[in-house]
């Protein structure tokens, strides 16, 4: 075989386990997401409004204080959302990962967290978020650890240190890994942390059109799972918002749950894609199925349906037409854009904590301005996602679900 010829199986072998580590990140980036529900119906149920001197059940003010301060320690900008993402990262990435992975990835970041808290930045010269990468670093603490625990967890040292071989050794060797990563984070994140602020600037001060912006981006890196490494920054660190009380929350998420009435730019057109819209397309996906395959078809289409209505989960949807009709993702990622923009551009400033499903459309309805308007919108949405994938895989004879070669399709009823 000449050079040419086998020079594209090693470039498809490349993209390949490039793509395959992408995926896999993505993947790892979900476990620590998957806490945030938790983190929000505690700091949501810990708001004066439900507990305390104003709220609905005013005798138990000091509950809300618990309440808050549980949610609060998860949603933490400074620390608790990057040790999360540090632990899940580390987890993730990690071949046949055990909690010796979790143990390094918390020492490491421990060091790296406390080292930058050494050196205060002050407010009058650079902001205070420039303090530290935040989640970013956590993301970074994580994929560190997963790789010295893949290369040393089974390193064998001389005799007399044995008590420090193998797995006992990555948690040390991660504590000097965090040192050195702080000192370089010290001096390299304050231009970069300039830099990502100044675009996110960029993008708030289009109004509408930069939270459309950021729905297509968020729509078009879900094809190799990266869009939460996008939303890390713009929903937990971008933007500051002082309560009252003086406390300082960063993030499009954290703002809004701590009551911001301007949050909500990057979160607020989700609302309507994931209620209406995408359950819409299901059910023209379903309508769309052959006959002899649609009562199968539907009853999986109403379950992803029901799945983003209610939580705001969409990838069951939206992976079952990704690959095979790319040209519905296309427009699918376009609408969401003009749905964020629409949505922000008509004065809507909703949030959630998890995703944008009922659970968190109801549970922050007293926090967000103008929430009814969700409903008209997602309606309109739904209509034209609706007529649009059945005019276009009816069109084009897109291979959605229900519609693939009798030979490809799975006889479930057989071993």
């Amino acid at each position: 075989m000449s050079a040419a010829n086998t020079a594209v199986p090693q470039r498809k072998a490349r993209w390949q386990t490039f793509y395959g580590g992408l995926q896999k990140m993505g993947r790892s980036l979900q476990l620590p997401v998957a806490v945030l529900p938790a983190a929000g119906i505690l700091n949501r149920l810990g708001q004066p409004d439900i507990f305390g001197p104003d709220g609905r059940i005013a005798d138990w003010p000091d509950v809300a204080k618990v309440l808050s301060g549980a949610g609060g320690a998860l949603l933490d900008s400074s620390l608790g959302l990057p040790l999360l993402f540090c632990v899940g990262v580390a987890i993730g990435m990690a071949k046949k990962a055990d909690g010796s992975t979790a143990l390094a990835a918390v020492a490491g970041f421990l060091v790296y967290y406390n080292i930058l808290h050494q050196f205060p930045v002050k407010p009058s010269t650079t902001p205070p978020s420039f303090q530290n990468p935040g989640v970013f670093g956590g993301i970074l603490m994580g994929l560190m650890a997963s790789w010295f625990w893949v290369r040393f967890h089974r390193t064998k040292l001389v005799d007399w240190l044995g008590f420090f071989n193998g797995r006992r050794l990555v948690p040390m060797i991660m504590a000097f890994v965090g040192m050195v990563f702080a000192v370089l984070c010290l001096w390299v994140w304050p231009p970069v942390g300039t830099g990502l602020t100044h675009f996110s600037d960029w993008l708030s001060e289009r109004g509408a059109l930069g939270s459309g912006l950021f729905g297509v981006a968020n729509r078009g890196l879900l094809v190799i799972g990266m869009h939460q490494f996008l939303n890390t920054f713009m929903w937990f660190q971008y933007g500051s918002y002082t309560n009252p009380a003086g406390k300082v929350f960063n993030g499009d998420i954290n703002r809004f749950l701590a009551g911001d009435p301007t949050a909500g730019q990057f979160t607020s057109g989700f609302f309507p894609i994931m209620m209406f819209a995408l359950p819409a397309a299901a059910l023209a996906i379903a309508h769309c199925a052959k006959p002899h395959r649609r009562k199968e078809v539907t009853g999986l289409m109403i379950s992803v349906a029901l799945t983003s209505f209610v939580t705001g989960v969409t990838e069951p949807i939206e992976y079952s037409f990704l690959y095979v009709a790319p040209l519905l993702y296309v427009a699918h990622a376009l609408l969401t854009g003009l749905s964020m923009g629409v949505t922000w551009g008509l004065g809507v400033h909703d949030g959630f904590s998890f995703s944008a499903g009922l659970i968190d459309y109801l549970i922050n309805w007293s926090l967000a301005t103008k929430p009814w308007l969700i409903i008209p919108i997602g309606l309109c949405f739904a209509v034209v996602y609706y007529t649009l994938f059945r005019v276009m895989i009816t069109k084009f004879d897109l291979t959605t679900p229900g519609r693939e070669p009798e030979e490809e399709v799975e006889d479930v009823t057989k071993a």
